[in-house]
């Protein structure tokens, strides 16, 4: 008897250590580098989390250009790693072609819709996270004048932008919004002195407190609101502690769940497919406040962003989704 259950037991560590040789995680970032302090870097801090709490470790990529984004992801695929991550809308074609390829391995893609069985997309309503950093702005505002820089101009960038509009019209209906956009090629993500650039312009017109939804680029949005005594909203990371006391606030998106999730479920065997969307309701956006921009946020602002936060998800609010109809409402 005694034997048997020896053998029950190492037969059941035998099973649990191929349960876990089978999880063999990829991530491909977008452009923009691993330690953009934003999209690419909240996806690393999910895989990194992942490998803290189990031990199982994972590989990953930085592609430079578009195509090495597809050479990246089949690489995985045909060395046997499963689940692969790819992290940008921009690896859409590349997922659909692999994923038929590998019908056995199970992807991920992020900001992006794939229809395949072994395909999980994850996407955000990137417009509700907006709509509160929006309204954060709008009350924070003494010119009545806003700006926005995007990165690349794609609806997927309006679609923050439109919602950063809805909310800071909902505090003040005669608010001037300003708004740029970085480039139309993959490396706006990655130009954070073009970022300072276009900042600076919006702050001589007036724009007392300019939003960032521009992957790196994004940092010289920061560097120059800070340098020139005025307020920024960071973007997809907690990006507040980079400049304490200016960054007004930043709009969370949580691409490390996305990742962090992949990887669990495969590992459960609880993994998948289909359309996941994550906005307000399901805490995959949201406005950050914590210790860095606490004394920028007074007791209305808090009361207004969490009345905001209430009514979207109780659907009192229904915030525009410009990728809807590739339209603002003014």
């Amino acid at each position: 008897m005694k034997k048997s259950l020896l053998t029950l037991f190492a037969v059941a560590a035998m099973s649990t250590t191929a349960l876990a040789a089978d999880v063999k995680p990829a991530l491909v970032y977008g452009t923009g580098g691993k330690f953009d302090k934003s999209f690419n870097e909240a996806a690393y801090n999910g895989a990194e989390k992942f490998k803290a709490e189990t031990g199982i470790a994972y590989r990953d990529f930085e592609p430079t250009g578009d195509t090495q984004g597809e050479q990246a992801i089949r690489n995985f695929a045909s060395r046997g790693f499963n689940p692969v991550v790819a992290v940008s809308f921009a690896w859409t074609s590349a997922i659909e072609k692999v994923a038929a390829e590998f019908p056995d391995t199970k992807f991920i893609i992020v900001d992006s819709v794939v229809d395949k069985p072994n395909v999980r997309s994850v996407v955000y309503k990137e417009e509700e996270g907006s709509y509160l950093v929006g309204v954060l702005a709008g009350m924070a505002s003494k010119s009545g004048k806003v700006g926005f820089v995007g990165g690349m101009d794609i609806p997927l960038i309006r679609k923050f932008e439109c919602g950063y509009e809805q909310g800071a019209r909902s505090v003040n209906a005669d608010i001037e919004v300003f708004q740029n956009m970085t480039g139309t090629t993959g490396a706006a993500w990655n130009d954070p002195v073009r970022g300072g650039e276009l900042t600076k312009n919006q702050i001589d017109q007036g724009a007392d407190v300019v939003y960032a939804a521009a992957g790196a680029t994004g940092l010289g949005v920061l560097q120059t609101a800070a340098d020139n005594k005025k307020l920024s909203i960071g973007v997809d990371s907690n990006q507040n502690y980079l400049h304490p006391g200016s960054v007004l606030t930043s709009m969370v998106k949580r691409v490390d769940l996305a990742v962090y999730n992949a990887y669990n479920d495969t590992k459960n065997d609880k993994f998948t497919g289909g359309v996941q969307a994550l906005g307000v309701k399901e805490d995959g956006v949201g406005a950050a406040i914590d210790e860095h921009n606490k004394s920028l946020i007074t007791p209305e602002m808090q009361a207004a962003v969490d009345k905001a936060k209430a009514d979207i998800i109780a659907g009192t609010i229904k915030v525009h989704d410009y990728t809807s109809d590739n339209a603002c409402p003014k």
